[in-house]
């Protein structure tokens, strides 16, 4: 995987949020809906990794509802 990809999946993700800001999803989700890839999908790990990636950095907030992790910009 190269930093280019992982630039992709942040920046589609940091888009996404701008224009809907009140969208929260689970990881799955966001694979599938929020990200347009030009090729085929990153793995489900990869894309966790980088939401982990940024909710340390404090763009993303992650929540706990009905047993599944719900993905959305930090507040």
């Amino acid at each position: 995987m190269q930093a280019q990809d992982l630039e992709f999946v942040r920046n589609s993700i940091l888009s996404y949020l701008q224009a809907r800001p009140n969208s929260a999803d689970t990881v799955e989700g966001i694979q599938q809906f929020w990200i347009q890839w030009r090729d085929d999908a990153l793995p489900l790990s990869v894309v966790s990794g980088i939401l982990e990636t940024m909710r340390n950095a404090g763009e993303l907030e992650s929540v706990n509802l009905g047993g599944r992790t719900i993905w959305r910009a930090a507040r």
